[in-house]
């Protein structure tokens, strides 16, 4: 018999439960990665999580969230190696282009720059550095993930009579 001072029920049964309403970070985590997801699916996964960590001060959440960043950029490894399917060439075809208006702010290839914000979430799951170092490897690591999405996300092709051409200085016919 439980007294009046007591948290104690007398019948646990009746108690149901508060419903517990997902967070957005509980959203983040939960949602499945892995290489049956495209390559711009990929990138939104990483995008989310980038946009919830520079909005988030919890740092058991931080960390949780670089955990899962570094997750979806190890998928987006194996991702960058398999050829594009015909939706995405279409999703990065134009008609017509300037080379000005494609231009990676940064002269390395896509899985160099997954690999420096790789190794940049590495470090900030480590927390071997000062709060102040943090933040700017943080400020970072938010800065080059989005050099690197503009970039994949950026058009690639463009429609020509002879076909689909890649978009570049020596434009040349591409394999699809």
């Amino acid at each position: 018999m439980a007294n009046a001072n007591s948290t104690t029920t007398t019948r646990p049964e009746i108690i149901c439960p508060s419903p517990v309403s997902e967070t957005a970070i509980t959203q983040l985590l939960k949602t499945p990665l892995g290489a049956n997801l495209d390559l711009f699916q990929v990138l939104d996964c990483c995008q989310y999580i980038s946009d919830a960590l520079i909005e988030n001060s919890d740092h058991t959440e931080c960390m949780a969230l670089y955990g899962r960043l570094y997750a979806g950029l190890e998928v987006l490894k194996v991702v960058l190696k398999v050829p594009l399917p015909a939706y995405l060439i279409e999703r990065l075809t134009v008609d017509a282009a300037t080379e000005e208006k494609y231009h990676c702010p940064l002269s390395t290839d896509s899985e160099s720059m997954r690999e420096y914000c790789a190794a940049l979430t590495m470090l900030l799951l480590q927390r071997q550095q000062s709060p102040e170092q943090e933040e700017q490897i943080g400020g970072l690591l938010f800065e080059l993930l989005n050099v690197l999405i503009e970039d994949l996300k950026a058009p690639r092709f463009i429609r020509s009579e002879a076909g689909l051409m890649m978009i570049s200085d020596d434009t040349k016919p591409d394999i699809h």
